[in-house]
């Protein structure tokens, strides 16, 4: 999910010692503040659902980032799309005037049909404070597996809603062990640069950075890991620099320096509503449906697909049960969704012919969290911008990459603050719950152990050559590793096994997977860029052989 989990606060007078002892979180100020939620808002979306009966050429399941590349190229070709989105449009403000909540003060719009927020540094001084929310579709789904908490968003536009955007695109020598089955010449020559352009892919202004205000945690990351000897790199994002340039400058409404990211960023930030999709809905050719949700997708007795929908209103109940049929289904909703629904059809005799492959290969992408408390002489800034642009490289020698993330409180933490994607090894698999009627996934918390391993290779060393320390707090009382979430689900129905090469489903010509489930738990940096382009690929192969 978020490529950053920035937390902070907005409490005034907290002394030294209480920043040495532990900085509260973003999030976790936030609950104690006992900022009351606006109103509800009127986000469901203004356009005209799909109606029972219906029959489309093509039917996209989610509109994250494999799903809209799919609807833009094929409409593009000539195809009428249209896109099923189980969360809301997220195109109109609430009573606040604003689309978006602010990481400050989470509310109903905060998370997806939870009545207790789930933040994701959820502890301050050690004590919980998460805070209690009215049941909602909101923008990130907290969802609780075995073992893990895996973040998703939730909306026309996925994951690019609720994540940090950085839009990394990985090193070429570690892409064989990312999609062994893919030719990476095709990649880094066509499907890496056609991805970067279409999700409008920059990098901050050196100058700009070295100078500003708001950058200062990251330059505090980058001496601390140069002094370590590990090199600090620049990694592009899809925000609009200009108008973080602006912010600064306090000429515009302020959105990243305003702590907007983890629900959502009303101003700045490129997602796909502004990009892939934007484009796709400008060919005419495609429409969505959001607050819908796909439960089956059987073999049509006439040839093609019915696919069976629920529509739902924002407390989560079912208001109406749609039948429609479409000639080819794109699964796009996601590692943990598309892996979920494919187990159940399998598993429930729908569609029986999937392979064993199915369910398999899910990986966390590594993610592991801490944070490090500072000295007096390495201020971290009052200001933070909450999109981060700069993370260390020790994957080659320590199998970690860890991104510089904010902690943009308004007030000086001394703390440095890390989201680390490691090489770790373990995978678990979905399966199906006949007793309960459910998926579950048989990850274990203790496969994390890995990952807090890989990240110690450069932290244990950065506080050895710094004489700093870890923070304790964050987590939990005197727990020093994020350990208990992903914000990067990968697998679950890996190309080239549970799929072929492009992403089509063995025995049922026509369906088709095309999003994270299809790469093997891990992209050895932030995903969605290889998301992205794995998908150009895959949609440009099926559009010159299968249309």
């Amino acid at each position: 999910m978020s490529d950053s989990a920035s937390a902070g606060s907005d409490s005034k007078g907290v002394s030294r010692r209480g920043f040495i002892a532990g900085t509260g979180s973003l999030l976790g100020l936030a609950a104690l503040t006992g900022r009351a939620p606006a109103a509800h808002a009127q986000a469901a979306s203004a356009t005209a659902s799909i109606a029972t009966g219906a029959h489309v050429p093509a039917l996209v399941i989610g509109t994250g980032y494999g799903g809209s590349v799919a609807a833009l190229r094929l409409a593009q070709a000539g195809v009428d799309v249209h896109m099923i989105e189980m969360g809301m449009a997220w195109d109109t403000p609430g009573a606040d005037g604003k689309i978006f909540c602010n990481t400050l003060s989470p509310d109903h719009r905060s998370y997806w049909l939870r009545t207790r927020t789930k933040a994701p540094l959820n502890y301050f001084l050690g004590y919980p404070i998460d805070k209690d929310i009215s049941r909602y579709t909101g923008i990130l789904d907290a969802e609780e597996f075995s073992g893990i908490t895996v973040y998703q968003g939730r909306g026309v536009g996925g994951g690019s809603l609720v994540n940090g955007g950085m839009a990394v695109t990985p090193k070429r020598e570690n892409f064989a062990a990312i999609l062994p089955s893919v030719n990476p010449d095709e990649m880094y020559d066509v499907y890496y640069p056609r991805a970067n352009a279409g999700l409008g892919v920059g990098t901050v202004d050196p100058a700009w950075f070295d100078s500003t205000a708001c950058y200062q945690y990251a330059r505090v990351g980058r001496k601390h890991a140069q002094r370590s000897g590990f090199p600090f790199v620049f990694v592009p994002d899809v925000y609009d620099w200009d108008y973080m340039k602006q912010e600064a400058a306090g000429t515009v409404t302020k959105s990243a320096l305003d702590g907007e990211i983890l629900y959502g960023n009303n101003h700045g930030k490129k997602s796909l509503q502004k990009t892939y999709i934007a484009q796709a809905k400008a060919t005419g050719k495609v429409t969505v449906s959001a607050l819908h949700k796909v439960t089956s997708v059987a073999p049509a007795a006439g040839g093609g697909y019915t696919v069976v929908i629920e529509q739902i209103d924002t407390s989560g109940a079912t208001t109406a049960t749609k039948t429609v049929t479409a000639d080819k289904v794109f699964f796009a909703a996601g590692s943990v969704g598309t892996s979920k629904l494919l187990v159940k059809l399998k598993a429930t005799g729908v569609l029986p012919d999937l392979n064993d492959e199915i369910g398999k290969g899910w990986g966390d992408n590594g993610n592991v969290m801490c944070g490090r408390a500072n000295h007096l002489w390495d201020p971290t800034g009052k200001l933070q911008s909450t999109i981060p642009c700069g993370g260390i490289d020790n994957w080659a020698a320590g199998g970690a990459f860890a991104e510089v993330a904010p902690l943009p409180t308004g007030i000086e933490t001394y703390a440095s603050f890390y989201l680390s994607i490691t090489n770790n090894p373990h995978r678990a698999q979905f399966s199906w719950n006949a007793a309960t009627g459910t998926v579950d996934l048989n990850w274990q918390t203790s496969w994390k152990q890995p990952a807090i391993d890989m990240a110690k290779t450069i932290f244990d060393k950065i506080n050895a050559k710094e004489g700093t320390i870890y923070r304790t707090d964050l987590f939990g009382v005197y727990k020093i590793w994020g350990d208990h979430l992903t914000y990067h689900p990968l697998g679950g129905a890996v190309l080239n096994k549970a799929t072929d090469n492009y992403g089509r489903l063995a025995g049922y010509p026509g369906l088709y997977v095309i999003d994270g489930s299809l790469i093997p738990g891990n992209t050895t940096v932030n995903p969605f860029v290889t998301i992205t382009a794995l998908a150009e690929r895959n949609i440009e192969k099926i559009i010159t052989t299968d249309l």
